[in-house]
């Protein structure tokens, strides 16, 4: 009757263990470390770096304890915070001669002390959030004046592009600030230019004027045109610094607007504070221009004046390269990047794909383009940079791919930052605030002490009114803080003090489902009911009041899950899991464990779960 199978008892083991696992990270704690990653794209991470890094902390006579190389950085363990600073301060010597123009980025960081062997398994700590390891918060200033600055740019060649089509002449196109100008040698020209802005470009207000033989048609912004432009501009790099932040792999970052034209940026225990500063640093505004092949740009190259309409741009080998000022496709119309091989050559690209109004201009341009160079510029940090510098083979559209001389690092990690979005506007880290982690160790322990004095009380409580029943509803209990743990070390969620109280509260509905097992037990020893039969009865009839008890606190966890935020998720998503893993401890383990320790006895006459009150019978009330 009270007997599980082989493997029911082979899943409890295969869950202890897998818990044990994943929980077991928690406990190593965490090390002081300097990390050594890129400032640059163009800057490379590799073994020649790390020997730098082992070069400069031996000339300062430091000895870490481990040091690590991957793709984006070097990182270095050691024992103490003194000398972390000391390291810190040796690196950022060796690495950053010119702080105005830094190839790196040092900075300070913790690493977890697990053994290789936990690594090995994707076993990690949790993250801890801003009130308890600490974090990074950043405040960005989005340009706004570059908002209207590049639409109407954009705007601009549109404009010149459709009067072509139409086969206006006598009219020329250009852009003064955020003012589209178009200047026509005649009143056909003038009219047919209106009529294009009438009906193409409806956030536009235009004026004509005369200047001396010439027409002047000025289109500026609606005042409710810009408001919006800018208001859609500063929501898609929201929207974007979510998708790369999504690519680091941060727990719960908060990015909201702050303003009108600032956003705040926090990464509560951030594993890679540099990486994630590097990757939010760049701007990454994707352009597509055609390289400017003139006798007078030819002449820029070695010093001469950049001609008018044209623009000085560094490759990725520092050597200058003339683009027009014209853009063709942004990274607004990019709708993904994937890196790979050349097939024909076998060389490392990036495949890129564009939308379909960037497809129908690149199929234009490069139609009328064959064999010229055409360049993609990446800006980052207000700096441009060409990225690739590539002859135009044959008519592209919204499917193509780029080459060069990039290696497969190189292919991916452009890939990733195309991928994660452009953004509409440039931006810049006007404030850093890092929060280091002795402010939460207070805390930490302060929760630390709540959840394990509670645990501690319940235990005491549970044994001596149920006695061994309480003994293995405080086995239970303790499962399942094992199991919730090791389910949020596996789902890497950030853990911040609303979280400790969860747990805490957590702790209480698992043991009130065993109090209702137990209750119930009583119940059918009071009727009378068999040792054997009133535990079987007892978990069965207990089963369905705390499946709705859980069901109907579930639905309040995903409530404040769905419409809350910061710390109300925090707080939901461990309040969420802790149901979730209090069922499977409070019922399905704790009766293997009673299983295990009563179901092989075939005459039990007694169990120990405390004193069972039983009622008085009439014949004992009249004999009183």
């Amino acid at each position: 009757m009270n007997r599980y199978p082989v493997w029911k008892y082979t899943i409890i083991v295969i869950v202890l263990l897998l818990g044990l696992i994943y929980a077991l990270p928690n406990f190593f704690g965490e090390a002081p470390a300097v990390q050594v990653s890129p400032a640059k794209s163009t800057t490379k991470i590799d073994a020649t770096t790390q020997a730098r890094v082992e070069e400069a902390l031996k000339t300062a006579g430091l000895k870490p304890d481990l040091l690590t190389l991957d793709a984006s950085a070097v990182r270095v363990r050691f024992t103490t915070t003194d000398d972390q600073l000391k390291a810190r301060d040796a690196l950022q010597h060796a690495f950053v001669p010119n702080p105005e123009e830094p190839s790196y980025v040092v900075a300070l960081n913790l690493v977890s002390r697990s053994p290789n062997w936990l690594t090995a398994l994707h076993a990690y700590p949790m993250y801890l959030g801003l009130d308890l390891r600490g974090g990074v918060d950043f405040l960005l200033q989005v340009d706004m004046k570059g908002v209207l600055d590049k639409r109407a740019e954009t705007i601009a060649g549109d404009v010149r592009t459709s009067l072509r089509d139409k086969s206006v002449r006598g009219a020329s196109v250009t852009r003064n600030g955020q003012t589209v100008e178009v200047r026509a040698r005649d009143a056909a020209a003038l009219e047919a230019a209106k009529r294009l802005f009438q009906d193409q470009q409806p956030d536009l207000v235009t004026t004509d004027s005369r200047e001396g033989d010439d027409y002047l048609l000025k289109a500026n912004f609606r005042p409710e045109a810009a408001v919006r432009i800018q208001g859609d501009a500063l929501k898609q790099n929201v929207t974007t610094l979510h998708n790369r932040i999504n690519e680091l792999g941060v727990a719960e970052p908060v990015i909201q607007q702050q303003g009108i034209d600032r956003i705040v940026v926090q990464l509560p225990g951030v594993q890679d504070p540099t990486r994630a500063k590097d990757i939010l640093g760049r701007t990454a505004t994707l352009e597509m221009r055609m390289v400017d092949e003139s006798a007078e740009a030819r002449a820029a190259k070695t010093g001469g004046p950049v001609p008018f309409g044209s623009e000085k741009f560094p490759d990725v080998n520092g050597q200058p390269v003339i683009v027009k000022k014209q853009v063709l496709v942004t990274g607004e119309n990019l709708t993904d990047a994937r890196a790979g091989l050349d097939q024909q050559q076998n060389l490392p690209n990036v495949s890129l794909d564009l939308d379909a109004k960037g497809g129908r201009i690149m199929r234009d341009t490069s139609r009328e383009n064959i064999g010229k160079l055409m360049a993609i510029l990446l800006f980052e940090k207000g700096k441009g940079q060409a990225i690739s510098v590539a002859t135009i083979r044959g008519e592209l559209g919204t499917h193509f791919s780029i080459s060069g001389a990039m290696s497969s690092v190189d292919a991916n990690n452009l890939a990733l930052l195309l991928r994660a979005g452009s953004l509409a506007a440039p931006m810049e880290i006007i404030q850093e605030r890092t929060i280091g982690p002795s402010l939460g160790a207070d805390n930490i322990a302060k929760g630390f002490d709540s959840v394990m004095y509670g645990f501690a009380a319940i235990m005491v409580f549970m044994c001596i009114y149920y006695a061994l029943f309480g003994v293995f509803s405080s086995i239970a209990l303790a499962v399942n803080l094992l199991l919730l743990v090791a389910v949020l070390s596996i789902l890497q969620a950030t853990l911040t003090l609303p979280g400790i109280a969860a747990m805490a509260l957590a702790i209480g509905v698992a043991i009130d489902s065993n109090v209702l097992i137990n209750e119930r037990v009583r119940e059918e020893l009071r009727n009378g009911a068999a040792p054997q039969a009133a535990i079987h009865a007892g978990y069965d009839r207990a089963w369905g009041t705390i499946l709705d008890s859980n069901v109907t606190t579930l639905i309040a966890g995903v409530a404040l899950l769905a419409f809350g935020s910061g710390p109300v998720r925090g707080f939901a998503v461990v309040h969420c899991i802790g149901i979730v893993t209090s069922m499977f401890s409070a019922v399905f383990f704790s009766r293997g464990l009673v299983n295990f320790w009563y179901g092989r006895k075939k005459k039990l006459k007694t169990v120990s779960i405390g004193t069972v009150w039983r009622p008085k019978t009439d014949d004992a009330a009249v004999a009183e």
